[in-house]
C-alpha cells in the first residue's frame, strides 16, 4: 500500500523553515511527492512532529 499524501489542501509556506503550514512538507517534497519512494514518504511524515515545532518558533 502506498502511503498517502498528507496534502490538507492549506497551501501556504512559512517564510522562515520553507514548510507548508498544512502539510508540514518543503515545496520540493510537495512536487515530487508522487514520484519518490514510500520509504522516503515515510521519512517525511515521521518528521511532522518536529517540523510543527519548528513553525510554532
Amino acid at each position: 500500500m502506498s502511503v498517502k499524501s498528507p496534502c490538507i489542501d492549506i497551501c501556504k509556506f512559512d517564510g522562515k523553515t520553507g514548510y507548508c503550514v498544512g502539510c508540514l512538507r518543503t515545496k520540493e517534497e510537495c512536487k515530487g511527492w508522487k514520484k519518490m519512494k514510500d520509504k522516503h514518504r515515510r521519512k517525511v511524515i515521521d518528521q511532522k512532529p518536529e517540523r510543527a515545532a519548528m513553525i510554532r518558533k
